[in-house]
């Protein structure tokens, strides 16, 4: 199994435990925030799926500049937030069936202005900057459904709300 292959299952499964988590929420809950300091509900689900969608850009550039090339959604529906991870989806897998093995130990530089986050290869970009940050978010959603009082879809197995049923 090459690189792209493997990327492809890893992408599937953790996109649907996304939209597991993104229909559990009502659109009546996306103001919410836990603490003034804590993002609202529709930008903590936004930015996951802002994240998960990313993978396309580490794979067609060797660099992305939040500054310059990023480009913040606003969305007032769950519904909304779904479809964005959907068309993404797709986007991120015609993308990696696009590359090639040798495409992905090429080098891709995050950068905020003038400021390297970081420089690695493809694989370690999706990996790290993109997959991983999106596990960290999409926990932080389970503690916002917990807090909400919404049950939690399990994701790597049955949650306790799955085995009350």
């Amino acid at each position: 199994m090459g690189i792209k292959q493997s990327l492809l299952i890893e992408l599937e499964k953790e996109t649907a435990s996304t939209r597991k988590m993104l229909e559990v929420l009502s659109d009546e809950h996306l103001d919410w925030r836990p603490h003034e300091k804590s993002m609202s509900l529709t930008r903590l689900a936004t930015h996951t799926v802002e994240m998960t969608n990313l993978a396309t850009e580490v794979i067609a550039r060797d660099t992305f500049n939040f500054e310059i090339d990023f480009k913040g959604h606003k969305f007032s529906k769950v519904q909304e937030i779904i479809q964005f991870l959907d068309e993404g989806y797709e986007r991120n897998c015609a993308a990696i069936e696009r590359s090639r093995d040798e495409d992905w130990l090429s080098e891709f530089e995050l950068k905020s202005g003038d400021y390297v986050i970081a420089k690695m290869p493809k694989v370690g970009a999706v990996r790290f900057l993109v997959f991983n940050h999106v596990y960290h978010h999409r926990g932080q959603l389970t503690v916002y459904l917990r807090l909400l009082g919404l049950p939690v879809p399990g994701l790597y197995g049955p949650s306790a709300d799955d085995r009350m049923k």
